[in-house]
């Protein structure tokens, strides 16, 4: 069971486990500080505990575990991912990387070694955002860079962040404790799919990460005039949705003429949202992605003019906010080394690439060194029930990992 190969295989199990999971039974949904997140925080515990780690929850929900070095409290590797998901999710996402984490512990653990550096592995308890608007709340508890506003968000039901701490046992004003000394920290390390297509064009098992993307999050509102879909002529309408229609256009060709610029708009809401009725009200999100900050602000400054003129040129009203922004966190260059370095040991082609997507590593990196490891997703496929990684390239998943962990003894 200890070699990677019977390792892989109990991940698989595991992760079937850990999807049943679930606010919806049948579709995977399982959002921060909910009953679900604390059966599958206990879920976890019990596993780091079979692999040898001390567990807790901390004040932030995370689920973390120990394994102590062979000697001494030096400064510890942490590992790991996280445990939340989007609405309607694969079960791959996040998941595995705690998993495989457990698993390389779990190695040592039935070998009888221990390193000459602790192991720390996380189940981080929020990076996906969905509850509360803004991503990485786990992982920057971590770090200790959550500000005070953040406490104050609220979620679709009005419940704010600070009062679901409270439901769920934990208390705001502790949440410090969750934080951890860069002194005590040797480099993070987090395994994840590649939620792209780009190792499978490649026919490679896995990639070394650069850089994580930064990302800006807008909400617009416009507003309009409402009015009788059969009796306001086109030329005097005041239509909010038309107006929101040029915004939208307007991502999608400000994004697709920057280099490494993705826009996306994924929520619009129409109100009265009536088939008769001309929408009065209407209110969109806006994801600006790229891998240098300063293109992304551009990108971004210009999809807020475009919109605000699509606005005024119909007779409504545009208002932008910012509700999210995070620089492009790269890797550190010793950490893609040291990477590259294993793969190489365990007879996997290295490559290196650029991640869209956004990662706890990202926030992880405002503490330590980070390093990220990619697994091919099958079709490219992700943020879906469809998303797969084979049973295999987890097995090369979990050898570059044990070869990370070796090539750090030095």
């Amino acid at each position: 069971m200890n070699s990677p190969e019977g390792l892989a295989h109990q991940v698989m199990r595991r992760i079937d486990r850990l999807a049943a999971i679930s606010e919806t039974p049948g579709v995977l949904t399982r959002r921060y500080l909910t009953d679900e997140h604390r059966r599958a925080n206990e879920l976890v515990s019990g596993w780091m505990a079979a692999a040898g780690m001390a567990a807790h929850q901390d004040a932030a929900g995370n689920i973390v575990g120990r394994y102590e070095a062979a000697q001494g409290t030096g400064p510890a590797l942490l590992m790991g991912s996280h445990l939340d998901t989007v609405v309607n999710a694969g079960k791959f996402d996040g998941m595995l990387g705690v998993l495989c984490a457990i698993a390389c512990v779990e190695a040592l653990s039935g070998a009888g070694r221990r390193l000459s550096y602790p192991i720390v592995v996380i189940g981080f308890a929020d990076e996906e955002g969905v509850r509360f608007g803004t991503t990485y709340l786990g992982s920057r508890a971590i770090t200790g860079t959550l500000d005070a506003e953040t406490f104050e968000r609220a979620d679709a039901d009005g419940i704010s962040f600070r009062q679901a701490l409270s439901d769920f046992g934990l208390d705001a004003e502790d949440i410090g404790q969750a934080a951890h000394p860069g002194s005590d920290v040797k480099a993070f390390l987090e395994l994840h799919i590649e939620q792209g297509p780009v190792l499978e064009a490649l026919d490679l098992p896995a990639g070394i990460v650069t850089a994580i993307n930064g990302q800006t999050r807008l909400s617009v509102a416009i507003t309009g005039v409402a009015g009788h879909a059969g009796t306001v002529p086109m030329a005097l309408r005041k239509d909010a949705l038309a107006a929101a229609a040029e915004g939208v256009l307007a991502v999608e060709t400000i994004c697709a003429g920057g280099a490494d610029v993705v826009g996306t708009v994924g929520i619009l809401r129409t109100t009265p949202g009536a088939i008769n009725v001309i929408p009065g009200d209407v209110s969109f999100t806006v994801d600006v992605r790229a891998r240098e900050d300063g293109d992304r602000r551009d990108a971004v400054a210009a999809v807020i003019r475009a919109i605000r003129a699509g606005a005024e040129k119909r007779g409504t009203e545009a208002k932008v906010t910012v509700f999210h922004e995070a620089t492009s966190a790269p890797c550190s260059p010793h950490m893609m080394d040291t990477i590259e370095r294993a793969m190489i040991s365990v007879g996997i082609e290295p490559t290196r690439m650029p991640s869209g997507a956004g990662h706890d590593a990202a926030a992880m990196s405002a503490l330590c060194d980070v390093g990220m490891i990619f697994l091919r997703s099958d079709g490219g496929i992700s943020h879906n029930p469809a998303e797969r990684t084979t049973e295999e390239d987890v097995v090369a998943g979990i050898k570059i990992m044990l070869a990370v962990l070796d090539q750090l003894e030095g």
